[in-house]
């Protein structure tokens, strides 16, 4: 292997600078290392460590909540937003998996438990105050709102922040003032009159729930994450890690609390992060800080979302359209790994199984490509599992 892994990264379609490492998964031994502790722009592979964190933070079986609260009277009530950027908007198609939050049932449960005090007519308020901070990260490039790769960061978004929920772009500008436009008009649908001003307000200490919804629990919203590459849910849970953590339930304060999270699993050394998709061109991990997370994920069962979430070369996600080549193909279906696209940077990181049955990790990542890296990073990847 080291011989064969040794030549494949010598091709200069893989630029400059280049880190990989392949770990022993169950013991953590090194197999084979070239600049593993280079810290290296990781674009999406970011969200391995970010899920990683909100596995070991949040657990699992968290869930993300939406609710309505009761305002200053009887006919006044506030749209709560929960961080849950998944919440099916109501042009959402039935069917996706994991199973999301639905606004329509939302306000189908809010609509009934107004009747049932003789309210018909409200003002309608909503709070987003659950993340703080600037909605767009340091790092980002300003055209990736407006393009769809993001929308902007808020604590109450449907359909991932997106117009119309199959389409990629556009991105609303403001998602939860859109939210609650669009929550209105469901409850207007349900026999609920609302005021012609929906405006922005804080729900206050201890209001009663009137309705409440719940997304996937959090091991399914990180298999999203991974396969899909889901930008606007890796910002979400991220957010969330640092309210769990104690801080600010911003890009800073959820940079911060993803680290604390990685130490308690002791793997946080080798990351420093800007944001939790990858968007962030700030954002530095080594190929051996990778690794290392991806092996201790795979002994941990708290953390076995992170196997089941990644891509599986030529079949799901990000690696569906992958492993075409000649030096790649005879492995498809053998790798499961994340990838990583910025402008120059190219990344993939993930398990396989060598012939002898030893589970491996590998992060091979290169960040100074000049134009296209990605068929190499398969060969790197396919000469693992045929080891």
């Amino acid at each position: 292997m080291t011989s064969q892994l040794t030549d494949a990264l010598g091709d200069e379609a893989l630029g400059g600078r280049v880190g990989a490492v392949v770990l022993d998964a169950a013991t953590g031994q090194q197999i084979f290392a070239a600049n593993p502790a280079t810290g290296i722009t990781p674009a999406s592979t970011t969200k391995v460590v970010t899920c990683v964190a909100a596995l070991a933070s949040l657990g699992p079986d968290a869930r993300l909540k939406t609710s309505v609260v009761q305002g200053a009277n009887r006919s006044s009530i506030i749209l709560v937003g929960g961080g849950d950027p998944t919440l099916a908007g109501p042009f959402a198609k039935a069917g996706a998996y994991p199973k999301q939050a639905s606004l329509a049932q939302l306000a189908s449960r809010t609509a009934a438990a107004l009747k049932s005090s003789g309210v018909t007519k409200v003002t309608l308020s909503y709070d987003a105050s659950l993340f703080t901070g600037p909605t767009s990260a340091p790092g980002w490039k300003s055209n990736y709102i407006p393009d769809g790769e993001v929308a902007p960061v808020h604590a109450l978004t449907i359909d991932v922040g997106r117009q119309h929920p199959s389409s990629r772009a556009p991105r609303v500008s403001n998602p939860s003032a859109f939210a609650a436009a669009a929550f209105a008009g469901l409850l207007d649908r349900y026999g609920i009159s609302v005021g012609k001003k929906v405006r922005p307000a804080r729900a206050p200490q201890g209001a009663a729930a009137l309705a409440t919804v719940e997304s996937a629990p959090v091991y399914a919203l990180v298999e999203r994450t991974l396969t899909m590459s889901d930008n606007d849910l890796a910002e979400a849970l991220a957010r969330h890690v640092a309210i769990k953590e104690g801080e600010p339930a911003s890009f800073e304060g959820a940079s911060r609390a993803m680290i604390t999270a990685l130490k308690r699993i002791g793997g946080a050394k080798g990351v420093m992060l800007s944001d939790a998709s990858g968007l962030s061109i700030r954002n530095r991990i080594s190929a051996d800080a990778m690794a290392r997370v991806l092996a201790i994920a795979s002994k941990d069962p708290a953390l076995r979302p992170i196997l089941s979430g990644m891509p599986i070369a030529g079949f799901t996600g990000t690696l569906g359209h992958r492993f075409t080549r000649d030096d790649s193909k005879g492995e498809v279906g053998l790798v499961r790994g994340k990838t990583g696209t910025l402008n120059n940077v190219n990344t993939l990181a993930g398990f396989a199984t060598t012939l002898e049955g030893r589970l491996v990790t590998f992060a091979f990542m290169a960040d100074k490509v000049p134009v296209n890296a990605e068929p190499v990073l398969d060969r790197l990847a396919a000469i693992v599992a045929r080891s």
